[in-house]
């Protein structure tokens, strides 16, 4: 399988070669790409491989113009720190919509999909995507969640919930009235079902409310150090490779 990666942090794509090769060791890296414009060239002249790995928002703009000046017939992959775009990701022979930070098991997932979808090859039309769309952030979000405290149960609403966050290898929610509860659900699941206007995924523990944001500081190593208005167990870090999508995240209200 020859697979070409569209990414413009080096060091995102370097790691992706070496989980996809970890992965599938019989693929071939065509090909790595940083810009809107170096794509199209390289598939304007012929450079189309078996399966795409492609970052949306890349230095010269967003992915989705190289479809607009080149036909890409092979599905893609899209790996990206933005949600917003999984209906038009989907729309340009997405196969699956895995956000960074990524891991293993997300690109063996991407695989498995890409493997059930070995007729989307054959026939070179779209597959009926509404499974996988429907695994994505809805517009609006879950608006509350059932908790248990005290032989009690009761909902709260998440306009009520500074963040979720793994703690003890399960899942606790933190409300701006500092009172907390513990739940049910992975932070996955719960990142998946909430609003991606209203939550963000700070890193693989923290999903925090933007209402329940202080401040932001520069941190060591590119890092950003983020005050909530509520006390946490563990202070909230975010790496300089998802530092971009999470300030863009503030800024976009």
């Amino acid at each position: 399988m020859n697979i070409i990666i569209i990414e413009d942090e080096l060091r995102t794509a370097k790691s992706l070669e070496n989980i996809i090769l970890s992965i599938r060791p019989d693929a071939k890296i065509t090909g790595q790409y940083q810009s809107v414009e170096r794509s199209v060239e390289a598939l304007s002249n012929g450079a189309q491989p078996d399966l795409i790995f492609m970052d949306i928002q890349l230095a010269d703009g967003l992915s989705f113009e190289i479809f607009k000046a080149v036909k890409i017939t092979c599905p893609v992959i899209f790996c990206t720190a933005f949600d917003e775009y999984s209906l038009e990701a989907f729309k340009r022979n997405g196969v699956d919509y895995v956000l960074k930070p990524f891991s293993k098991e997300d690109i063996e997932e991407a695989f498995r999909k890409v493997d059930e979808l070995k007729n989307f090859f054959q026939q070179k039309v779209m597959p009926d995507l509404g499974d996988l769309l429907s695994k994505l952030n809805p517009s609006v979000g879950k608006t509350s969640f059932l908790v248990f405290k005290n032989q009690k149960y009761t909902t709260v609403h998440t306009d009520n919930i500074a963040c979720f966050y793994i703690r003890n290898d399960g899942t606790s929610m933190m409300c701006f009235d500092k009172q907390e509860y513990t739940l049910n659900q992975s932070l996955d699941n719960i990142t998946s079902a909430v609003s991606s206007k209203q939550f963000f995924r700070l890193n693989r523990q923290y999903l925090i409310n933007f209402k329940a944001i202080k401040e932001v500081e520069h941190y060591f190593l590119r890092k950003l150090y983020v005050k909530l208005v509520v006390e946490t167990p563990d202070k909230l870090l975010v790496n300089k490779e998802k530092s971009t999508a999470f300030l863009s995240w503030m800024e976009d209200r």
